[in-house]
């Protein structure tokens, strides 16, 4: 068995929301989900509003809690992508491949682009209904509509989500804090491991033209599902572990590294 895939979400989800994508990568090469500060198991954690602080305490859980040695290879998404961007270039040595889905950064990508306008309406009600019971299940309900292309298993996906939030539950103002985090945060440089940027041509949150930009800025390989939404693991979980295996990331390995010195 390869290495394992550290995984990283996005903006307040955890590891338990990779759902079946992570039990079939685990088949093949293993994985270490880490939640960010705020998420899932540290949900009472008080979320950082600089990406660097996410990195340390990320550094830290993937050491004590798993024991895991550097190089890494590390898989995020969205807010999770940043991060891993962000310990890619304060720590180079560290990550050895990296696999960036649906993620935004500057200067690669505008505000309009990193969050359609079309989405606000949406997320407004997301934070009028994010506390309470029923306001939960809303909010829930709101999000899968802007992020997920299938809707085949919406009965399913909204119990399992509402038991994750019940659970561990993100805070209104660690939600906040991770937007201004994602919001601040600013890619200066280019990670010198082998990189592999992935992106949905059906993500209605968070226009496509990022990735594509992002990998022809970093002269790294740029692949596209042709359907799925935002959260590409839910949609299309065998694809992306598909993808992951067709030799992306580790056949640009050596170029990358020597192209950038």
């Amino acid at each position: 068995m390869s290495e394992p895939w550290i995984l990283l979400r996005g903006l307040t989800r955890e590891s338990r929301h990779w759902g079946a994508f992570a039990t079939l990568l685990a088949a093949r090469d293993g994985v270490l989900p880490i939640d960010l500060p705020g998420n899932g198991t540290a949900a009472l954690v008080r979320s950082p509003l600089a990406v660097d602080d996410y990195v340390d305490a990320l550094r830290a859980e993937a050491q004590q809690r798993y024991g895991a040695r550097a190089p890494y290879r590390v898989l995020a998404m969205s807010l999770g992508g940043m991060v891993a961007t962000a310990w890619a270039l304060r720590y180079p040595v560290e990550i050895g491949q990296l696999v960036l889905v649906n993620t935004s950064m500057r200067p690669h990508s505008r505000v309009y682009e990193r969050l359609r306008p079309s989405a606000w309406p949406a997320l407004v009600r997301v934070a009028r209904h994010w506390d309470g019971g029923d306001s939960g299940n809303i909010a829930e309900t709101l999000i899968h509509g802007r992020t997920c292309a299938r809707r085949d298993t919406l009965a399913a996906d909204l119990e399992t989500w509402r038991a994750i939030r019940e659970s561990a539950h993100v805070s209104r103002a660690n939600a906040l804090r991770q937007l201004a985090a994602a919001a601040r945060f600013k890619a200066l440089g280019v990670p010198r491991c082998a990189v592999l940027v992935v992106s949905s041509r059906g993500d209605r949150l968070v226009n496509p033209v990022c990735s594509a930009r992002l990998a022809r800025a970093w002269g790294a390989p740029h692949v596209e599902h042709p359907w799925a939404g935002h959260d590409l693991p839910h949609d299309d979980p065998q694809w992306l572990v598909d993808t992951l295996h067709a030799g992306g990331v580790a056949a640009n390995a050596a170029g990358q590294a020597a192209g950038r010195g």
